[in-house]
């Protein structure tokens, strides 16, 4: 009876220190094994780190005394017992890559190995996940993990043009994209209803592009008629454009600048008329969508303003990829002018795709030229993905192939599409708008289906499966004009593409990813970050 119940009291202790020592990581690393015992982090004496992680060493110990008040040393040199060691090994790349990391904890010290100070960063968020807190008391599992991403791209899109949120909120977000692991943060500055850089040599860009004077609002959206009456402004100087760049650097994020061309301008077209194919004066359009006239590619002006700009972009921007946009361009301004079409004419231009074509591979060229390289949403390959604009229903593809350089951002069309462009050897960041736009609602995407999302479409062949580089995840604003609406689209789903592209599939588990949101949950609500509670985000559509 007594060997009975000392057993029956084993297995239970057992289950307890399992259960005590369960790891929720989101994303959830690839590889994890408990042993037995625990780190107690109110007995580590001091931070040692490697000279080039001294940075990963500062935010370590900020974070554990903001979290759990405790005030650790930080010292150059190798680890010690009572120790949490970061450590540099450049031959670790062989196994890990760029941004994998080894993260080893027993009871008497806690390393994180990695080829770079961006693997030491990442390990350092899973080390901060995996602290138990009891109390006073707050300790590590006994562990051993193994940890790299699954793509290289793993984005979070914000569009700023249609409603400005500041840079508190995009440090917010930059925080929390460091804590999911997000590398990539696609800054959408430019659009119809508002230019929100500043570039010094056109001001009127930021004095008149950045104001206007309503905004649509209403049930119906995009067909509203309805206006909130007051005007929407807001840009970003070049100084705090610095200060938000050089924040997300810290976190080892890469801001890419989307600065939108030929379409989606009529923000600068109404700061400066002579940049439309219409020279006509225009005011910034307080409805959504797509409108008429766009830039004169033609022209050499333009040209040369395009070129001024981007120069400016390039000193603001250290980030090697520059998106230009290049969607939902209408062609039908193009189509009536005199002067686009005696271009086309000498330039043996037989379609308008063609001269978008044309123009974004002479684009593409100039980024190239001063070192970095050319992104644009999927139009700019030239094939029409849009029967429902009146004037392209007619249109043929373009016959003028796409400068190999670019990286296309896919969000719209089908396997044959992705399939074509991968076969080309284009590298392509997967973004498909019915399973990543954060602005459709969760009926529309519910958090299990964004889960679910693989940017690797089963149909495309294995051999083109390399040249899918990452996804990202949009943020679109026309309809979300407060923080607490942005708030409530993105969170929680941004922790789940964050395991999209982290996350090798076969490791990937939805109830398992769905208990590690609990504790995350507790933190954006320490934040003051209003996400959506689990039973809106996993809202279904009624008819399934």
């Amino acid at each position: 009876m007594k060997k009975s119940l000392y057993l029956f009291l084993l297995i239970c202790l057992v289950a307890f220190e399992a259960v005590a020592q369960e790891i929720n990581i989101l994303p959830r690393p690839n590889k994890i094994e408990l042993a037995k015992g625990q780190f107690a982090l109110g007995d580590a004496k001091a931070i040692q780190y490697a000279p080039e992680a001294e940075k990963e060493a500062a935010f370590l110990k900020k974070a554990l005394q903001e979290r759990y008040n405790l005030s650790l040393q930080t010292n150059a040199g190798k680890g010690k017992k009572n120790t949490i060691s970061l450590e540099l090994d450049k031959k670790l790349a062989k196994d890990l890559g760029k941004e994998g990391y080894r993260l080893t904890s027993t009871p008497t010290q806690v390393t994180i190995r990695a080829a770079t100070a961006a693997g030491i960063h990442y390990g350092i968020q899973s080390l901060l996940q995996a602290v138990h807190t009891s109390g006073d008391s707050y300790t590590l599992p006994a562990v051993a993990i193994e940890d790299t991403p699954r793509f290289e791209w793993r984005g979070l899109h914000l569009d700023e043009a249609r409603h400005f949120k500041g840079k508190e909120e995009v440090k917010l977000l930059l925080d929390e994209m460091a804590r999911l692991k997000m590398n990539t943060f696609h800054w959408h500055l430019v659009d119809d209803q508002g230019w929100r850089i500043e570039i010094k040599k056109y001001p009127k860009l930021t004095e008149i592009g950045s104001v206007r004077k309503s905004t649509a609002v209403g049930e119906k959206k995009w067909n509203s008629n309805k206006q909130s009456g007051e005007p929407h402004s807001g840009f970003y100087t070049q100084e705090e454009i610095k200060e938000l760049v050089a924040y997300a650097a810290e976190r080892h994020i890469n801001v890419v600048p989307e600065i939108e061309m030929p379409g989606h301008a009529s923000a600068a077209i109404a700061a400066y008329p002579w940049l439309g194919t219409d020279n006509q004066k225009i005011e910034v359009p307080v409805k959504f969508g797509r409108f008429y006239d766009i830039y004169d590619v033609t022209s050499p002006k333009v040209q040369e303003f395009l070129h001024d700009v981007l120069q400016e972009v390039f000193t603001l921007f250290p980030s090697q990829v520059i998106h230009i946009g290049g969607d939902e361009v209408g062609y039908e301004a193009w189509e009536k002018s005199k002067q686009v079409n005696a271009y086309m004419k000498e330039h043996g231009l037989k379609t308008y795709a063609d001269l978008q074509v044309h123009f974004t591979n002479n684009i593409s060229r100039y980024i190239e030229q001063n070192g970095r390289r050319m992104m644009g949403w999927n139009e700019i390959m030239g094939i029409n993905i849009h029967p429902d604009f009146e004037e392209k229903k007619a249109d043929a593809n373009a016959e003028t192939e796409l400068a190999k350089n670019v990286v296309v951002h896919f969000w719209k069309g089908d396997v044959k599409l992705i399939t074509q462009a991968a076969s080309k050897g284009y590298q392509l960041v997967n973004s498909l708008h019915s399973m990543t736009y954060l602005d459709y609602n969760y009926s529309s995407i519910p958090l299990q289906k964004a889960y679910s999302f693989d940017p690797v479409p089963q149909e495309l062949p294995k051999e083109y499966h390399q040249n899918i580089i990452g996804t990202g995840s949009q943020m679109w604003s026309e309809w979300i004009p407060t923080r607490g609406e942005m708030h409530y689209q993105v969170f929680p789903r941004l922790a789940a593409y964050a395991e999209v592209g982290w996350t090798q599939p076969e490791n990937k588990n939805y109830e398992q990813f769905r208990k590690g949101l609990l504790p995350l949950l507790k933190v954006w609500e320490d934040r003051d970050i209003h996400f959506a509670p689990l039973s809106d985000a996993e809202e279904q559509k009624k008819n399934q």
